[in-house]
């Protein structure tokens, strides 16, 4: 079990203390919202969290075979829902380094869509992940 702490701080906006680490995030309400926009909203961090968990999982998996993931890339684009307000549609596109083996790609592929974050979304939301090999 892991704690984290919550603390507004006016304006729409928050800190977020991660309790082990007591590394922090700050969020605002985005601009649509009647904020400022001005660092993540907590939606944002939806998004940022499932390509984050992504790229992680792939590593573990990669060491669990005896290899290192030097590089990857997640992008994920957030798209709300007006009514009633929500994540509507998470796009991820996922690069990988040059050289990943094809036989590896479906296992990879695999992965993404079964990601814990990714298991944790609401089933409504859509969720297309695009790869990208650049060999």
């Amino acid at each position: 079990m892991v704690l984290s702490t919550t603390i507004y701080e006016g304006d729409k906006r928050c800190r977020i203390t991660h309790d082990p680490s007591q590394s922090m995030i700050e969020t605002d309400a985005p601009k649509d919202n009647h904020g400022a926009g001005a660092r993540f909203s907590p939606t944002d961090l939806v998004g940022a969290a499932l390509g984050a968990c992504i790229v992680t999982t792939i590593a573990i998996v990669f060491e669990k075979d005896g290899l290192k993931l030097k590089s990857a890339r997640a992008q994920v684009q957030k798209e709300m829902s007006a009514s009633p307000r929500r994540i509507a549609k998470l796009a991820v596109q996922i690069t990988m380094p040059s050289g990943v083996a094809m036989d590896m790609r479906p296992k990879i592929e695999n992965l993404a869509h079964n990601c814990p974050v990714q298991k944790s979304l609401h089933p409504d939301m859509q969720l297309p992940i695009e790869f990208i090999y650049p060999d």
